[in-house]
């Protein structure tokens, strides 16, 4: 069985206590970004053709354009009913919601402290934490995005969630997105969605299990008569699991924490949760989905996913040779799997055994 990659550290000097807890060693693995654009952006080739869809293996359940709110408007804050689950909802007092699940209902306030007391805040710097602290302490509105499974490579599982870009560029070539995003700094970029939504996200904190991002944005589109202004914070939870075969399940989910500015936050959060009904968890688990597509692409098309790297738009050209390199990679593990299977004995009727008696019917 093969181990899964490890993740190289990156270290986020401007959020990072230089303390003891933010030495190399206690914070192996730390990353640039789980959901974040890495390198430069370049422009589109409008020359560039549409990917294939047979190329992706994901013919019938493309992802529809809506599925990139899910990171930028989600991240954007401002069309906050992205972030409002399916499930009824019910106002309660001051701010909160309540979730229904199989066992019943359950106060978000309860689940949200759990989300907060399980951050690494001592790795932190008291900036950082201020930031995280002023939302999510008291969030207009918190949503807990449903869990998510998928046959994944962690390499490659790894690579898209980190470089956003690249689920951009694919969609641009597929024509379902007019999304745009800026790097603006080692830790910082800007996207704008063309219908309103502009934001500014940050990675304050990044291991390979928890993720944090700052969010600030604005929302000036139809659904509102004057420009929406609101910050959020957004948790990033994964786990890894391999079975006997080697192959693995990626699991994981995402805290959202949204506090909108101006006396009526909530009406708005309440107008906005009836409008999008079921689109957010639709969006995250399609998303989730099509990762799962690449990979298993890279791993039956080798060709032509490579040839889908290099002509991705919005992408730097370290970043798509960085694709290219985890698309090999994803490859040859696959190989080696099926080699290893090839290899095990197999297993062989005792030749002293008495053979079966044979039927004399015709």
């Amino acid at each position: 069985m093969s181990s899964m990659p490890r993740c190289r550290l990156i270290e986020c000097p401007e959020f990072l206590n230089s303390g003891p807890c933010s030495d190399r060693n206690s914070i192996k693995g730390l990353v640039r970004s789980d959901l974040l654009v890495s390198g430069s952006v370049v422009g589109g080739d409008p020359s560039v053709e549409k990917v294939n869809e047979s190329v992706l293996h994901a013919k019938g359940t493309l992802v529809a354009g809506g599925s990139v709110q899910i990171f930028f408007r989600g991240f954007c804050l401002c069309a906050v009913g992205v972030l409002i689950h399916a499930s009824p909802v019910q106002a309660t007092e001051r701010g909160g919601f309540l979730f229904r699940s199989e066992k019943g209902y359950r106060s978000s306030s309860s689940q949200r402290k759990d989300v907060i007391a399980a951050l690494p805040m001592n790795r932190l710097t008291a900036q950082a934490q201020q930031r995280i602290l002023s939302v999510a302490d008291s969030p207009t509105l918190y949503r807990r995005l449903p869990t998510q499974a998928i046959d994944c490579d962690p390499e490659m599982f790894t690579f898209l969630s980190r470089n956003a870009e690249v689920l951009v560029g694919l969609w641009e070539l597929m024509g379902i997105t007019s999304v745009q995003t800026q790097r603006t700094g080692p830790y910082r970029f800007e996207a704008l969605d063309g219908t309103g939504t502009t934001c500014s996200i940050d990675l304050v904190y990044g291991d390979p299990n928890v993720h944090i991002f700052v969010a600030d944005g604005s929302y000036d589109g139809k659904l509102v008569t004057k420009p929406v202004r609101g910050r959020g914070v957004f948790v990033l939870r994964s786990s890894y699991s391999a079975s006997a075969s080697g192959r693995t399940t990626v699991t994981g989910t995402i805290d959202c924490f949204v506090k909108i500015e101006g006396l009526g936050a909530d009406l708005i959060a309440r107008t906005l949760s009836g409008l999008i009904g079921r689109s957010a968890d639709n969006n995250f688990t399609e998303t989730a989905k099509f990762m799962a597509q690449i990979s298993q692409a890279s791993e039956m098309n080798t060709p032509a996913m490579i040839d889908v790297a290099y002509r991705l738009p919005q992408v730097s050209n370290g970043t798509r040779q960085q694709f290219v390199d985890v698309i090999r990679s994803v490859s040859k593990r696959a190989w080696e799997r099926k080699r290893q299977t090839r290899a095990l004995p197999v297993v062989v009727k005792n030749p002293t055994a008495a053979a079966a008696a044979k039927s004399t019917l015709r």
